[in-house]
This record gives structure tokens, C-alpha cells and sequence, in this order.
């Protein structure tokens, strides 16, 4: 189970987890990374409260799904670390979407013309923009920005590398923000 360095064999204990649902294994990588995660998490901006709730998620995904760790893709704490990015993103997210008490019921109050011309102008110039995009760069915008597909789920849904949806989705705004300036 450990190396002469005092290593834990993450790996193993993975399996353990995987194969027969230990307990003991699980609590040896929770006690590890637990309180990494949610360190990571509060020096990422994220406050105390949603950190503990994150983290907890983060744990109980490594203990649900731990079938889905492949330690020839990545190690642990790569993997572990990456499901708390996302998941933290996901919360973001969520907490960002008004509940219904806070919308508004009724008509709203119309805009004044200008705006509405400028807003029509700056949609048109991004739709122009869009088209301008290398298929496989518009796609994977389209994705994230109108499907509201986190970078992992498009990683999933397409079969390419994490890295390169965020390098695409990077060049591709990139250029956007060009075209728009």
C-alpha cells in the first residue's frame, strides 16, 4: 500500500474503491484530498460554505464514479482536482441563474429605439463574426455559449482532449474579440 517514501498508492486504492466499494480506501483518499480540494477551492476565490458543498459533491463523485478513473490518462489528483474545477464551474453557474421569485412578471418596459438598433447592429456584426470562425472553433462556441455545455461535457459529447476545447474555445474568442473591437 505504501512505498518506502510514504506514498500512498492512489492507483490501488482507486481500484479497491472500483472493485469492491472499500470503505477504508475511500476514507484514506477522502482524508488525503478532501481538505486539498477545498483549500484549492476557497485560494480559487470560492467562498468557505460553497467550498465544503463543492467538495463534498467532488468525494462523493470520486466514491460513485470511481469506475471512471484511468490512471494511464491521468493521476488522481488530476483527476480529483479536475472534477472540482468543473463541478465548481457548475455551481457558478447555477447560482448565477435568477430563481423564479426574482423574474420579472408582466410586460417590461421598452427599451429606448437606440438601444435596440445598436443591440440589433452588435448582434448582426457577432453573427458575422461567427460565420467567420473555423467550423471546428464555431462549433465548439456554439457549444459552450448557446448550448451551455461546460468544457467537460463538450470533451465527453465530441471525444477530443480537454485541452484542446479550451485552446479552440481560447483562439475562437480571441478572434471574436477581434472582429467585435
Amino acid at each position: 500500500m505504501s512505498s518506502d517514501q510514504g506514498q500512498t498508492n492512489w492507483p490501488l486504492q482507486m481500484e479497491k474503491i472500483r472493485d469492491a466499494r472499500d470503505e477504508a480506501a475511500f476514507a484514506a483518499v477522502f482524508a488525503h484530498f478532501a481538505p486539498r480540494v477545498k483549500a484549492f477551492l476557497m485560494r480559487s476565490g470560492t467562498d468557505a460554505a460553497m467550498a465544503e458543498e463543492c467538495m463534498q459533491d467532488v468525494m462523493a463523485t470520486v466514491w460513485h464514479k470511481a469506475h471512471l478513473f484511468d490512471p494511464s490518462r491521468a493521476t488522481l489528483s488530476t483527476w480529483i482536482f479536475t472534477i472540482a474545477r468543473n463541478r465548481k464551474t457548475d455551481m457558478l453557474r447555477r447560482d448565477r441563474r435568477p430563481e423564479p421569485e426574482d423574474l420579472t412578471w408582466g410586460p417590461e418596459a421598452e427599451a429606448p429605439q437606440e438601444d435596440v438598433i445598436a443591440l440589433q447592429q452588435e448582434t448582426t456584426k457577432l453573427g458575422q463574426a461567427l460565420a467567420m470562425l473555423p467550423a471546428k472553433q464555431r462549433d465548439l462556441i456554439e457549444k459552450a455559449y448557446f448550448g451551455d455545455l461546460s468544457h467537460s461535457e463538450i470533451a465527453a459529447e465530441t471525444g477530443l482532449p480537454l485541452g484542446t476545447i479550451k485552446s479552440r474555445i481560447r483562439m475562437a474568442l480571441d478572434r471574436l474579440r477581434h472582429a467585435m473591437g
